[in-house]
């Protein structure tokens, strides 16, 4: 099956900007009247930030702690990052994107309680209009692992569609894969789309499945899967 016989979600308030932009206005309100009040951390109900740590720190894939370089799409109030430096201890490169102005004040204000400031790095920047910004992605050839909880999901939601009259998401794919380094991971986790799909939507080009994350099973129906699924692509060398 190509990406062209699967089905389109329809569109919803969670596939704009605005939606996003109060979300985040109303965390950072909250975060400034209690500073222990975060934000949404998404698929928590998964343990899905703990799982992601568990597989990135495991053999699959061998990664150097102190060199390994990341950038998180969609980062949210940043604490997949802020995870991966405290309990992950890796110790290189960390960069975490949106395209929400609030979700970037939210993540710098966290990082900063938690005296992370500089440490990790947070930016706004749209993926599907930006060019990456020269200041955080300097002269490097992509990052060793560009992280997406969620992303896909939400601009899978959008009805903007590109100059080729296309969903924007159809062209994700190709905005993603240079911002991962050759022979690099792309790690996508998505309650929208089944480990297939996503595969249907990922691989081609440059980017091959090369991985999973195991999830609680559920059974209804005489069906058995996952309420999220997370798989991992590795661009080629």
């Amino acid at each position: 099956m190509s990406n062209t016989q699967l089905s389109h979600l329809d569109p919803s308030q969670l596939g704009t900007k605005e939606y996003w932009d109060k979300i985040y206005s109303l965390d950072l309100e909250n975060h400034s009247s209690n500073p222990s009040e975060i934000g949404t951390v998404w698929f928590s109900d998964s343990a899905a930030e703990e799982k992601i740590l568990e597989y990135l720190t495991s053999d699959a894939l061998c990664l150097d702690l102190r060199e390994t370089s990341f950038l998180d799409l969609g980062t949210g109030n940043g604490s997949m990052l802020i995870m991966l430096r405290e309990e992950g201890a890796f110790e290189g490169r960390m960069v975490g994107v949106d395209y929400s102005r609030g979700s970037v004040e939210l993540a710098r204000r966290i990082a900063e309680e938690k005296g992370m400031e500089g440490d990790v790095r947070f930016e706004e920047w749209n993926i599907m209009k930006d060019e990456p910004g020269e200041s955080w992605i300097g002269n490097q050839e992509g990052f060793d692992v560009v992280l997406d909880k969620g992303t896909f999901d939400a601009i899978s939601l959008s009805e903007e569609k590109d100059e080729a009259g296309r969903r924007v998401y159809e062209g994700y794919r190709d905005r993603v894969q240079p911002l991962v380094k050759r022979g690099g991971h792309l790690l996508v986790t998505s309650c929208n789309w089944t480990e297939d799909e996503l595969k249907i939507w990922f691989e081609g080009g440059q980017l091959e499945a090369s991985g999973r994350i195991d999830y609680p099973r559920f059974s209804f129906g005489g069906q058995t899967g996952q309420s999220i699924s997370s798989v991992c692509f590795r661009r080629k060398s």
